[in-house]
């Protein structure tokens, strides 16, 4: 894409931290932007502030599990904009708890949110970007999706690595399109996904972190590698470009690597 100037947006958790910093960054440089989440007064108050600052955006109330809820934002979009060229399917959800201990229900929970929310903005938006030719796509994984560094949060874990390899199939499916994916992995970032967590399944958990340690990143700093990484049509967005010496370590002894992680 080589302008985002007047080009319509939608994001999904776009009420705070990443989705809120994309939402912003992409207002800057000239998009129209749906922030869409959960929470309608975050997102209210990110539209405003894209306002405030001269640009154009609306904020609307959006819960991702919910059958309908694509539809409504295609909907909205259009009848706001009258196009829809980017899609940020950005929402995410953790829970904890040893395996043995989290149930069906929370499992059930988690894939709902994170990765059929992004199989039911698929079934919407697709057909509109293929039938116009053009658009981006951005799915939000992890490092959590990319290798294994804790094993208290494998639902997350699970989700975020299928949204990795269904990102790529789309990929591939999509550029002859004339339709880029990008697929964000953040590594530590500061955002308040924990706040929406339940308490521990089962006994306390001591959260293990990826190893090496990345830096804390703030969400405006990704907002940018986002915006950037749209107008480049780059497929595979690192926040910590690092992290690919350790993927590079793992292919190369997955065994050893994972004895590392014991």
């Amino acid at each position: 894409m080589d302008s985002l100037q007047g080009k319509t947006a939608i994001i999904t958790g776009g009420g705070s931290g990443i989705g809120r910093a994309t939402a912003l960054s992409l207002a800057r440089r000239g998009a129209r932007v749906v922030a869409a989440d959960i929470n309608a007064g975050a997102a209210r108050d990110v539209a405003a502030e894209i306002t405030a600052a001269g640009g154009q955006a609306l904020g609307v109330a959006c819960d991702v599990a919910a059958e309908d809820a694509f539809e409504e934002l295609k909907a909205v979009a259009l009848d706001r904009f009258g196009a829809v060229d980017v899609v940020m399917n950005n929402v995410g959800v953790l829970t904890r708890g040893l395996p043995e201990h989290i149930p069906v229900a929370e499992w059930q929970r988690i894939i709902s949110v994170n990765l059929l929310s992004v199989v039911r903005s698929n079934t919407v938006f697709l057909p509109l970007l293929i039938s116009q030719g053009y658009g981006h796509l951005v799915n939000t994984a992890s490092f959590a999706g990319l290798y294994t560094y804790s094993f208290d949060r494998l639902p997350y874990a699970a989700t975020k690595a299928a949204i990795v390899q269904l990102s790529e199939g789309l990929r591939i499916y999509l550029r002859p399109q004339g339709i880029g994916v990008t697929v964000l992995c953040p590594g530590p970032v500061k955002t308040n996904i924990m706040a929406t967590m339940p308490p521990t399944f089962g006994p306390e958990t001591a959260t293990r972190r990826p190893v090496p340690a990345f830096a804390l990143l703030d969400p405006a700093t990704v907002g940018e590698q986002v915006a950037e990484a749209i107008l480049a049509d780059t497929f595979m967005l690192f926040t910590h470009p690092e992290v690919a010496d350790v993927l590079v370590e793992r292919a190369t002894d997955w065994n050893a690597f994972i004895d590392k992680q014991l």
